[in-house]
């Protein structure tokens, strides 16, 4: 009995190690295949490393103001007797806008006319008496002060119906009604929201360090949301003298044109300052480079040591400034050579690669996609 469960125990000791023998030459022939597997080749698209020349341009947003922009207000208390504007529309400078109650003053001027006329022939008859030394040379002055007062009175009360009148200071666009018809307004309480809306200002900053590459008359773009796609040229026309000592910035200001008033006074703007020195740089798409947190790089595409196929070799640059589909490539790249231009994500370095440029996209500086 006990021999046959010895007999049985081998048995199953050379089955396992039989097929242990076997396991063990399956994983090493899989081993010496993986050694031996040469991964196809990845195909690419691919842009040589090009040398342009930009414009140095300087960046920063900016906010729009009027170039005029008023509330319109009561200058002097009194009933709203007539609104003879629209909320939102173009007015010219003189136009009216509100009449207040001018019935007490409109009274009262016949009567200090009547007065200051009265004043003026008795000054033009002392003015005769006295040349003949009938009248003392005081009782002339009392007569050229009574006509003075008299004057006085009447261009008061003129001046208080002119107040009383609310005409537009300068000519522009509008806001919303803040008034009603019989309203009784104290002074200084608005009336009307008035801008100036073309041509706009924009204000920006700028670091102190440029303030040597600064000067009037520098063109600028302008552009925003209110806008895509479009950028609006104008010039620097102010340059503060005076730089901010926490920011270290100067206060600038340009003029841009807004004939289709897209533009208000109170949005914010990205702003383009165009320098006249031009930069020489090396460009590459911007779906070329593998961004990472420890450097950036592109992979190169070299011929193989068999002249015929290609590989990958990955390259560490350093980036300058983009511009649309395009960036500047400070340091890592020569001209002429030629890099990958999309999909680097999936790309390993010394891995094989095909060319095939059918598919590449059109980069551009300027790019403007099309409303599908």
């Amino acid at each position: 009995m006990k021999k046959r469960v010895i007999f049985v125990i081998l048995g199953l000791v050379v089955v396992i190690a039989i097929l242990a023998g076997i396991k063990a030459l399956q994983i090493a022939a899989m081993i010496e295949q993986g050694k031996s597997f040469v991964p196809p080749p990845e195909t690419v698209t691919s842009v040589v490393v090009k040398a342009d020349s930009w414009t140095s341009d300087l960046m920063a947003v900016g906010s729009l103001t009027a170039v005029q922009g008023v509330t319109v207000a009561a200058d002097l208390p009194g009933k709203v007797e007539k609104i003879a504007f629209e909320p939102g529309c173009q007015v010219k400078n003189g136009d009216l806008l509100v009449h207040q109650d001018t019935s007490s003053e409109e009274a009262q001027l016949p009567g200090v006319v009547a007065q200051a006329k009265q004043a003026r022939s008795e000054l033009e008859r002392s003015k005769k008496l006295v040349a003949e030394n009938i009248i003392s040379q005081s009782d002339y002055d009392k007569a050229q002060s009574a006509y003075d007062q008299a004057l006085a009175q009447v261009n008061n009360i003129r001046a208080t119906i002119s107040k009383k009148t609310i005409r537009a200071p300068f000519s522009g666009r509008l806001g919303i009604r803040q008034v009603n018809l019989g309203q009784l307004l104290r002074e200084g309480d608005p009336i009307v929201t008035l801008q100036t809306l073309s041509p706009i200002f924009v204000d920006f900053s700028l670091p102190q360090q440029q303030l040597a590459r600064l000067k009037t008359g520098q063109p600028v773009r302008v552009s925003c949301d209110a806008l895509p796609g479009d950028a609006i040229e104008g010039k620097i026309t102010a340059i503060n003298p005076l730089v901010d000592s926490e920011t270290r910035n100067i206060k600038i200001q340009a003029t841009i044109s807004n004939h289709s008033e897209k533009l208000r006074p109170g949005m914010f703007v990205n702003v383009t300052v165009g320098l006249p020195a031009r930069q020489s740089v090396l460009t590459i798409p911007a779906t070329a480079v593998l961004y990472a947190s420890y450097s950036d790089s592109v992979f190169v595409i070299e011929k193989d040591q068999d002249e015929k196929s290609f590989k990958l070799r990955q390259q560490f640059v350093r980036l300058g400034e983009k511009r649309g589909d395009f960036v500047a490539v400070a340091g890592g790249l020569k001209e002429g050579e030629i890099v990958v231009s999309t999909g680097v994500f999936k790309l390993r370095n010394g891995q094989a690669a095909v060319i095939d440029n059918n598919l590449a996209p059109d980069f551009k500086q300027s790019p403007k996609p099309e409303n599908d």
